[in-house]
């Protein structure tokens, strides 16, 4: 039978070290792309997700199910990274390894994304204000159902919503060659 994160996690509070392990081997890569855009260098995001581990390991018990596990695991390395890196005031975005999403959106703003090169789309992203660009990243790279990115952040889904559309029309402007007007 082959469990379910949420039942893993409830494994992992009761002390089964293999239910953590399966977790990991499920999981990790996710943590460490995201620990990846947060952390100033490949060692310390490293260094991060072995502590987010340890957070998990330690901290189970306290998943409620409001959301999904992985957006639970997410939004541990997410608080470990603020956590370790609070005095770091640069944070690297690295898109390099996004999946190329077709969206068949009519919008004028999705239109004037699907056109932009990958290195101009890096630069505004990256020029978006933390708050929109985490959003950003963790929806649209990452490709997490908005319920996760919430519980990774630790906001209301409406907030998510409406941080996507502030970047959205901030990304469209940067991007646009003319000015969009919504």
């Amino acid at each position: 039978m082959v469990l379910t994160d949420e039942m893993l996690l409830a494994e992992v509070a009761r002390g089964d070290e293999g239910a953590l392990r399966q977790l990991y081997e499920r999981h990790a890569a996710a943590m460490f792309r995201l620990l990846g855009r947060l952390a100033p260098t490949r060692s310390s995001a490293e260094e991060i997700l072995q502590e987010a581990w340890l957070a998990v390991w330690q901290s189970a018990g306290s998943f409620r199910g409001d959301s999904s596990a992985v957006g639970w695991l997410l939004g541990v390395a997410r608080r470990q990274a603020h956590n370790r890196l609070r005095r770091v005031e640069a944070v690297t975005v690295e898109i390099d390894e996004a999946r190329d999403v077709a969206d068949p959106c009519v919008d004028v703003a999705e239109q004037v994304l699907a056109r932009a090169s990958r290195e101009r789309i890096a630069a505004a992203i990256a020029a978006l204000p933390e708050h929109h660009r985490e959003v950003v990243i963790l929806a649209l790279v990452d490709e997490l159902p908005y319920r996760d990115v919430a519980a990774a952040l630790d906001i209301p889904v409406g907030t998510v919503k409406s941080r996507m559309a502030h970047a959205r029309a901030a990304l469209a402007r940067a991007l646009s060659d003319e000015r969009v007007r919504p």
